[in-house]
């Protein structure tokens, strides 16, 4: 067979395939519209849905320390390579993150370390947003986690509990880090007798909390850090959309990073409510 010939076959063959699936997904897409409409409200009734728990961060994402926490350096352009590509510089403890152990201790889990069946876990969401309106250094306190108790039954094995101060609305802001005059934060974290409770009386794996710190931000001391990480357990900072989970009922699934001697890193964390 020509050369010619040969080009033609396979030009008809692709072209043939293009409308092949160009059809295919016409006709998908009609069965998608007439029968699928009712199912996201349907979904949506019977609170079944997935929801992201990640802030999307770049260098203007907000830091503890007040500086850029990643930083891009493009290897590579489409226009000129073909390809885009990025070398990141990256503060572990930047965007929506997990606090490893080791983060706090001579020798807990590095964040590969973290055993797997503790990332996907039950949610207890406390709410103390009402309170945080009123006093920015206010703290989940043994109350908190009591009266959650009171409401909803013991808090699940294997559980991470989660601070829902409402400050995810001050992202964007100066009010998000909170900082005085004297450069002192000012945002919402769990009290060391919460973290200790929590250690003593429950089999929860995690704490998290919709801030820069699982303390709050005028701690100098970080004692929830070290009553809660040495024990081997993790913790997630600036976990996001806690107002679109319910308090009790919703399962975690927390995409921690796996590099080697890992203090921690920015994760993808999703809720299956």
């Amino acid at each position: 067979m020509c050369d010619i010939c040969v080009m033609k076959s396979v030009k008809d063959r692709m072209l043939s395939r293009r409308s092949f699936f160009r059809a295919g997904a016409v006709a998908g897409a009609g069965a998608v519209l007439g029968a699928g409409l009712p199912k996201p409200a349907m979904a949506a009734s019977h609170g079944s849905g997935v929801v992201d728990m990640t802030h999307t961060y770049d260098e203007s994402f907000p830091t503890y320390f007040g500086v850029p926490g990643i930083s891009y350096d493009k290897g590579a352009d489409f226009a000129k390579d073909g390809f885009n590509l990025y070398s990141l510089t990256v503060n572990e403890h930047t965007g929506t993150h997990v606090d490893a152990p080791l983060h706090f201790s001579a020798d807990g889990h590095s964040v590969d370390e973290i055993p797997v069946d503790s990332l996907v876990c039950p949610l207890v969401k406390v709410d103390i947003a009402a309170r945080a309106a009123e006093d920015a250094d206010t703290m989940v306190t043994p109350d908190d986690l009591k009266a959650w108790i009171a409401a909803h039954g013991d808090i699940p094995e294997g559980a991470c509990v989660a601070m829902d101060s409402g400050w995810t609305a001050r992202l964007g802001t100066d009010g998000f880090r909170n900082a005085d005059g004297d450069g002192v934060m000012h945002f919402p974290g769990f009290h060391v007798e919460a973290a200790q409770m929590l250690v003593e009386e429950t089999g929860a794996r995690a704490i998290a909390t919709d801030t820069l710190s699982l303390d709050p931000g005028n701690s100098a001391t970080f004692d929830a850090h070290y009553a809660w990480l040495p024990t081997n357990r993790y913790g997630i900072e600036n976990i996001a959309n806690l107002g679109n989970v319910p308090a009790s009922g919703a399962t975690l699934i927390v995409g921690a990073p796996k590099h080697a001697r890992g203090t921690g890193g920015p994760a993808r964390i999703f809720a299956m409510v």
